[in-house]
């Protein structure tokens, strides 16, 4: 599979994915800086984490007008997977991609630090790795990772199996206790309504080697590669 990974000013993570996608998996992967206007055929554009401009305004407000927006809205209209994680979430619900959006921590501090968080769907190209429950071990860093809708978004989300990871206790239990930063509903990660759009607050890309502690975040993109193998095979 060919992966592109978008890289705003102030990206910090894009190192990290391009590691992942190319030396753990051995899958082709460029860097793409944000002020292109055209993609190549990519399978899958990752956002990654950081700090696009610095997060004036708000988070993923500037780099929601970057060139390279309108190419990445063109390949999820055309059925394109698109991953934003951290940052790249907070990007996809500026650029109305994702429904939603993020905002500051409850604690008002900055957090970095292991959670939890169970996968809820599996019909996904992103989770149908793994199992309906499955409670992974990934890291977040981040101080507006507060997801936040209104009652009908809600209530849309939950009707249409949108809401694909939810913090939760290691037992995987969702409660007060186990939500990091005080997100609705403890959601952690949500997918648009043709599900080849996902963003999610944890990284899966810091849980994908034995070194890094966990190997749970792997499953995100194991689920892609298996996702892309499908489709080839119904091509050829």
């Amino acid at each position: 599979m060919r992966f592109g990974i978008v890289v705003f000013p102030g990206s910090n993570c894009e190192l990290d994915c391009h590691w992942v996608v190319q030396n753990v998996l051995g899958q082709q992967a460029d860097l793409i800086w944000h002020k292109e206007n055209t993609l190549k055929d990519y399978d899958c554009l990752i956002l990654p984490g950081g700090f696009a401009h610095g997060d004036y305004l708000r988070t993923g407000a500037i780099a929601r007008f970057s060139p390279i927006m309108a190419a990445i809205e063109d390949h999820a209209r055309r059925g394109g997977l698109v991953l934003g994680i951290c940052n790249g979430f907070q990007v996809l619900c500026e650029a109305g991609l994702l429904p939603g959006a993020l905002l500051r921590n409850t604690s008002l501090n900055f957090i970095c630090r292991p959670v939890h968080v169970r996968v809820d769907s599996t019909a996904t190209p992103f989770s149908a790795a793994c199992t309906q429950g499955q409670v992974l071990c990934v890291p977040i860093n981040h101080n507006e990772g507060r997801y936040y809708c209104d009652a009908e978004t809600l209530a849309h989300l939950r009707d249409n199996d949108q809401v694909i990871f939810r913090y939760v206790s290691p037992e995987g239990k969702a409660s007060d206790a186990a939500n990091p930063n005080g997100s609705l509903d403890n959601i952690a990660g949500v997918c648009n309504e043709q599900r080849n759009v996902l963003g999610l607050m944890p990284h899966p890309e810091r849980a994908a080697e034995e070194l890094l502690g966990s190997t749970n975040g792997l499953l995100l993109f194991e689920s892609i590669l298996s996702y892309g193998r499908a489709a080839s095979l119904t091509r050829g």
